[in-house]
Order: C-alpha cells, then sequence, then structure tokens
C-alpha cells in the first residue's frame, strides 16, 4: 500500500475550527476536497439545471490497498462475526425513538407537546444551533453507508451479503437511523427551529456526499471510523449534559441515550482496528498516520444550506465555543486511540512504519498547542446569523 508519509506541518495551521480546515490552509495535497468555488445565491433560483452540489469534493484518491491484502479480511471474517457483530443489539431490545417523545395516540399528546415546548424555551440560541448540527450530521446517514460500502474487502456486493462486515454495516446503520429520526422530531416539536431551513441542509448534504479520505481502504477506513464514532460520543454526551444544566432532563436523555450508542459502536469499529495492527501491523500503522496527516474530518463538512458558504465552519466555532466538541477533545481522541491499541509497544515494524509511529506517537502535543492559539484567535469572534433559529445572531 503506497501512502505519503511526509509530515504535516501543523505549526503553519491558522485555522480557528476544530474540525476539517478549509483547503486553502491546508499543506497535504489529499486535503484539497472542498470546492472553493463561488456559491453566492441565497437559494437555489432555478429547478432547470441538472442538480450540482454547492460544494464538491475533488482530488479523491481510491483503491490504494493492493489486492493481495483483500485476503486478510476474508482470513478475519471468523474473528468479526464472533467479536464484531456482539455489539449489535436485537431489534426488540433497542430503544426507538417514540420511546422519546409525546405520544400522538395518546389523550394527552397536545399537553406533552407543550410541556416540551416550555422546556425548550429555556434553552438559548447557541445550543439550539449544535444540536441542530448534531442531527444534520445523523441525518446525512445514506451516505455514510455508502462509504462503508465502498471498502475493498469488506462491501456488501449484492446488497444482501451474509458476511459479517456486510451484515454488520446494514444493523449499524439501522441502528444510527434512529439519532437522526429522533433528534429531528424533537427538534420539530420544540418550535425554536426553522424546520424548513434545516430540511434543506439535510438535502443538501446528502447530495454533496463526502471524501473523508479513506480511499475505499479498510486500513484507513478502521482508523477513520473508530475516531469518528468516539467523536460523535464526545458530541452527544456534551449536548446532554448542557442540556441538564439548562433544566431539560428528557432532553438530557434523548442526547444520552444517543451518545451511548455511538459508544457502543466505537467499541466494535476500534476492536476491528485493534485486530488489523495485530494481525498485519506495519499496514496498520501506516494508516494510522496517513489519516492523522490529513486530519480527521468531520462527516458533514460539505454541509450547507443555501446561503451560508461556510455553515459547518460556523457551527464547529459555535461547538468549540460551548464545549461540545473542541480541539481539545480532538487530541484526546487521539490519545485515547494510541494508548486503546498500545501503538507505542507494537514492534517488528518496517522503517517507513517506524517513522509512521514516532509520527501518531509524538502527534499530540503539537495539536495542543494549535488549540492554545485557537482559544486565543475565538475570543474575538463575531455574531452571525443561523438560517436554522430564523437567522437569529449567535456569537461564534
Amino acid at each position: 500500500m503506497t501512502m505519503k508519509l511526509n509530515v504535516l506541518n501543523y505549526e503553519t495551521q491558522k485555522c480557528a475550527s476544530f474540525a476539517l480546515p478549509s483547503a486553502s490552509c491546508c499543506r497535504y495535497p489529499k486535503f484539497f476536497m472542498a470546492s472553493t468555488l463561488p456559491y453566492h445565491s441565497k437559494e437555489v433560483e432555478t429547478t432547470k439545471k441538472p442538480f450540482r452540489p454547492p460544494r464538491e469534493a475533488h482530488v479523491q484518491v481510491t483503491h490504494s490497498m493492493p489486492p493481495h491484502k483483500i485476503e486478510i479480511f476474508k482470513s478475519i471474517e471468523g474473528w468479526a462475526h464472533d467479536n464484531i457483530l456482539v455489539h449489535l443489539k436485537p431489534v426488540e431490545k433497542c430503544w426507538q425513538p417514540q420511546d422519546f417523545l409525546p405520544d400522538p395516540a395518546s389523550d394527552g399528546f397536545h399537553d406533552q407537546v407543550k410541556e416540551l415546548r416550555e422546556r425548550a424555551k429555556e434553552i438559548p440560541d447557541d445550543y439550539f444551533v449544535v444540536l441542530v448540527g448534531n442531527m444534520v450530521t445523523e441525518e446525512a446517514l445514506p451516505t455514510y453507508q455508502t462509504m462503508l460500502n465502498t471498502m475493498d474487502g469488506m462491501r456488501d456486493e449484492t446488497g444482501v451479503d451474509a458476511t459479517p462486515w456486510a451484515i454488520w454495516a446494514r444493523a449499524w446503520t439501522a441502528e444510527e437511523n434512529r439519532h437522526g429520526d429522533l433528534l429531528n422530531k424533537y427538534l420539530y416539536l420544540s418550535g425554536r427551529v426553522d424546520m424548513k431551513q434545516v430540511e434543506k441542509t439535510i438535502q443538501y448534504l446528502i447530495g454533496s456526499g463526502m471524501d473523508p479520505g479513506v480511499e475505499n481502504n479498510p486500513y484507513l477506513g478502521s482508523i477513520y471510523t473508530s475516531f469518528q464514532e468516539r467523536a460523535t460520543f464526545v458530541a452527544h454526551a456534551n449536548t446532554a449534559r448542557q442540556a441538564t444544566r439548562h433544566g431539560d432532563i428528557k432532553l438530557a436523555q434523548i442526547c444520552g441515550t444517543i451518545a451511548a450508542d455511538e459508544k457502543r459502536h466505537e467499541t466494535a469499529y476500534t476492536k476491528i482496528a485493534e485486530k488489523l495492527f495485530e494481525v498485519d501491523p506495519d499496514t496498520t500503522m501506516l494508516a494510522f498516520a496517513d489519516m492523522m496527516k490529513k486530519k480527521i474530518s468531520m462527516p458533514a463538512y460539505l454541509m450547507h444550506d443555501g446561503r451560508d458558504d461556510n455553515l459547518f465552519h460556523h457551527f464547529s466555532a459555535v461547538g468549540q465555543r460551548l464545549g461540545v466538541y473542541t480541539a481539545g477533545d480532538y487530541t484526546d481522541i487521539l490519545e485515547h486511540l494510541v494508548a486503546r491499541w498500545k501503538v507505542e509497544n507494537i514492534t517488528g515494524l518496517s522503517a517507513e512504519g517506524q517513522e509512521a509511529q514516532d509520527y501518531v506517537c509524538n502527534l499530540s502535543p503539537r495539536i495542543r498547542r494549535i488549540e492554545e492559539r485557537a482559544r486565543g484567535m475565538a475570543k474575538h469572534a463575531p455574531k452571525i446569523p443561523f438560517s436554522w433559529i430564523h437567522d437569529r445572531e449567535v456569537q461564534l
């Protein structure tokens, strides 16, 4: 597997966002994914032209895993059946969105909705910006299943394959589908957001897709999904804690329940990467370094509402300020995975593998320094309107 291991010059980064930097401030060539073409229209002006996403991914690398590596994934299918599928829950034992929402068949439905709306009135706008952003990210689930199904050696060839990889991808998607459903219905009932603008954002995002830089490569994919599932766990757990502080215990329960799902899914993905470190440590180490040099892009980085060309950056900045998901969390996740996979203790690596090992093991202090600079820049952030909350202004 060919992977570029040139060191990303983090010291030159000037991006205030904790998540994916804009293409113009990145030096790693594969990072140039988000189009910088101007998109000035506040609304889609015509329906006569063929659909074209307002932001598109470019310079993708595909199929970077040599064909003979596919045999490794076939050889561990028995292990995956016994160790990964156990992290799925039977449908009859799963929670469903209706468990947390007013019952439309109940005589007390309108009273329950009124109570929900009264609680929501006490929650500030900036919290709703982050909650909407989290929900929109969850609602782009078709994109994430598509990404899983591009992985060489793991894809579901027929749509009903019986391999553990295919079973996991379908059932994981089914479990994740409840997250967006629940948050979407809560936000609709809350009366606090402009649902049409939220719905447009979801449609734009699914239409735009994503390119997290995994290159159809399951080594890269296992690193990405391990990191990303932990990131979503952190974000939902923090929105749960903040809902409690704002006095909405039921919303806290909603966010906390979603966080628990993400934690369980994280466990499965980190176990896959751990197994790859065991059976093919050199390639997996190179994959870890490669993904960290690209920087882990958040799945909704192409977010757009028809108006704001920098919507994801703005949403991320609010999340950073509120402490929902921060640059510090990003670094904590890196350190967690290095420790979880015992990266420092892995031996028998090639010279290139050792270079990659040194890189990932010594990366977090450098990111911490960037985090400190980003915090200083954030103090001077302006207020901007968000279409999700009827164009009310929120500080970034």
